[in-house]
């Protein structure tokens, strides 16, 4: 099984285009989203070609291939317009007998982790900066920001064959 996860889109049209093209190119099964994706939030800039309308629409195309949590720039009235649910504080995924605990960040992260078992992930997004560490206990794991990186790479992270790695879109 090949997953491809993705964050922080903040309603850029271009790098969501982007991400589905990624996907197609990737051949993934799922396309596991990590919050924020219509909205760009008040810290942060304008992202390129900023267009939510637009974004829905890519997004809502992708529907049944979509997993997806809530960030912090998620609202109910996003649950209005997405075809697919978006408002879950976290989901948990199992591949190869190891649990993938996937949330935003904002609440859940790994100065917060949730209880997992040794060699255990978990995946949020909301730093804008990708990550593969080994926390000790568990490996903590972050594909960046598709739209508004904060360490210079719009990125994304797959998975497949027991292996994550973070690749640039």
């Amino acid at each position: 099984m090949k997953i491809m996860f993705a964050s922080d889109i903040h309603g850029s049209f271009k790098y969501a285009r982007l991400v589905k093209e990624r996907y197609a190119k990737e051949r993934a099964d799922k396309l596991v989203l990590l919050g924020d994706l219509l909205y760009h939030g008040p810290r942060n800039d304008l992202p390129e070609e900023y267009a939510p309308k637009k974004v829905i629409e890519l997004l809502n195309g992708m529907a049944d291939d979509i997993l997806c949590v809530r960030g912090n720039c998620e609202a109910e009235v996003d649950q209005m317009v997405l075809d697919f649910p978006c408002m879950a504080d976290y989901a948990v995924m199992y591949l190869d007998n190891k649990t993938i605990y996937l949330t935003h960040g904002h609440i859940i992260n790994p100065q917060d982790p949730p209880r997992l078992r040794r060699g255990d992930y978990l995946m949020n997004g909301h730093t804008h900066i990708g990550a593969i560490e080994d926390m000790g206990g568990f490996i903590y794991l972050n594909p960046g920001s598709a739209a508004i990186p904060k360490d210079g790479r719009h990125s994304y992270m797959v998975y497949e064959n027991g292996e994550f790695v973070i690749k640039e879109l």
